[in-house]
């Protein structure tokens, strides 16, 4: 139970913290409309089982073959989220995007945008990464990985669709954006606390 709730939260939050998936969704929706932004969000939640599938196969052969090189990474992990949670404390409020320039763009095209630019974000690479070094252990089946990973992706979903639903109405994108600042530091500091937790955990 402890590890449902962790996976949940850990994913909530670092979904939700503004990167390259999150302008990029913004963009696409503000210029082609609402259709379009659900493609993208879609195309950013494919690209996250991307991750989640070498990241399954990488944990597995690390327990396997060394305890004490998987608890090394645990806990660069956990240093990991603490990282990215101050560095999403101390973010500007704003968001740049570039809204400028308006090439034509398919809802295939913006299906792909989005799945390759989180099959090759960074961001998203080492969250997975350190989620999953976190609570899957020994005794966690294949079958429940394979469940975080499929939440962490329909989290991404559910998130990104909302996120083009927002933007693609000029009312509620002027909503979301005024309160960006507060959320980062909301996030910033559940970030860091779960990351000092996870780990001194044993």
């Amino acid at each position: 139970m402890t590890e449902l709730i962790a996976v949940a939260v850990i994913t909530v939050l670092a979904v939700i913290s503004p990167g390259a998936d999150f302008a990029m969704v913004i963009r696409n929706s503000y210029l082609y409309g609402r259709t379009t932004g659900l493609m993208a969000a879609a195309g950013v939640a494919a690209g996250v089982l991307v991750h989640v599938t070498y990241t399954m196969l990488g944990v597995g052969l690390l327990i396997a073959s060394s305890t004490a090189l998987f608890t090394a990474i645990k806990l660069v992990g956990a240093a990991y989220l603490v990282y990215i949670g101050l560095r999403t404390f101390f973010a500007r409020g704003d968001l740049d995007v570039d809204l400028d320039s308006k090439p034509q763009l398919t809802r295939f095209g913006a299906l792909r945008t989005g799945f390759l630019t989180n099959a090759l974000n960074p961001k998203t690479t080492l969250f997975v990464v350190s989620t999953f070094t976190q609570v899957v252990g020994p005794g966690t089946s294949v079958w429940q990985q394979a469940g975080y990973g499929l939440f962490m992706s329909a989290a991404h979903f559910g998130w990104f669709a909302l996120v083009a639903l927002f933007f693609s109405n000029s009312r509620l994108r002027t909503s979301m954006l005024k309160w960006q600042k507060a959320l980062n530091r909301g996030i910033g500091s559940v970030l860091v606390g779960l990351g000092v937790t996870l780990g001194l955990a044993r």
